[in-house]
């Protein structure tokens, strides 16, 4: 065992404590998967990463470094919160990219392009493995599964960039923040739900979708809350940049958002997350804000 180079990060908060927390090993050299794994269970958080050299390839193809991404039961291609934190991190233990306000990360689902903007980092929203709607045998489990009629889910998709995530949009963020989702029904299912903020001029009647044109009183455009499996059966995420990235590349896609707009989540638990999206061209951006609250050593 070593003494490891170590931060906890919380992501997609300008305020420590509001966002999504991530344990940040900022040396994995030498840890096999099985050391990886049980660190991530003890920490209790819903990620850990462990910051790595690239290899050869991705260093050939301008990677800055390579970063696992483990959840209390398994290792993820790509997670948002955890490519952020890992990135926000290393920038503060001193890691140079090779070109300025740009970093190149490797991790499971190839190089990841990470654009810094002042205090604020944004990832290039990966590829979708897999889009389009929903079954509908799906729909209506979700459906029975937050506690919602069929008809109160106005759009559905497959938003899977790496997590599964089976996405539905709700005619208004009132209904998103009144979810009482049934763990039993949901069981297995790793669910992700949107609605548009109250005085956005975004809420949709039901069985039609309004193109959102502005935001709230405080500059949100939708809450989004997500629902997976977790250490003790259903659980809820914070802030989910994997997501979010998926939810951009649906809504925007479809006309369903515009090509600038912030995402809050977490008000359920009584966070404070902002998910920043931006469209430039073909790429979307997913960024937020990140404040180191530990570092350290970490013994591993």
């Amino acid at each position: 065992m070593h003494h490891r180079p170590f931060q906890q990060v919380d992501v997609f908060t300008a305020t420590a404590y509001r966002g999504n927390p991530l344990a940040v090993v900022l040396d994995g050299t030498g840890l096999s998967t099985e050391e990886m794994q049980q660190f991530t269970r003890w920490t209790n958080l819903s990620e850990a990463t462990f910051v790595l050299p690239p290899t050869p390839e991705g260093r050939a193809a301008g990677a800055d470094y390579r970063v696992r991404i483990f959840y209390p039961a398994g290792e993820l291609p790509f997670a948002g919160h955890p490519t952020l934190g890992t990135c926000h991190a290393w920038l503060e233990a001193g890691g140079q990219p090779q070109v300025a306000g740009r970093i190149v990360q490797e991790c499971g689902v190839g190089l990841v392009t990470i654009r810094q903007q002042g205090e604020l980092l944004a990832f290039a929203a990966p590829p979708l493995r897999r889009s389009g709607p929903l079954d509908e045998a799906d729909v209506a489990l979700i459906a029975r599964g937050l506690g919602v009629a069929r008809e109160d889910i106005v759009q559905h998709a497959w938003c899977d960039n790496g997590p599964g995530w089976r996405a539905v949009l709700l005619a208004s963020s009132a209904q998103v923040l009144a979810l009482k989702p049934d763990a039993a029904i949901l069981a297995g299912l790793d669910v992700g739900v949107v609605g548009p903020a109250a005085g956005s001029g975004a809420s949709a009647p039901r069985g039609k979708v309004g193109v959102v044109g502005s935001s709230d009183a405080d500059g949100i455009a939708f809450e989004v809350r997500t629902f997976f499996p977790g250490n003790n059966g259903l659980a809820e995420d914070p802030v989910t940049g994997s997501l979010n990235a998926a939810l951009a590349q649906w809504l925007i896609g479809a006309g369903l958002a515009p090509a600038q707009y912030v995402a809050s989540q977490g008000t359920c638990l009584g966070r404070a997350g902002r998910v920043h999206v931006q469209q430039e061209g073909d790429t979307i951006w997913v960024g937020g804000h990140s404040v180191t609250c530990m570092a350290g050593e970490v013994l591993l």
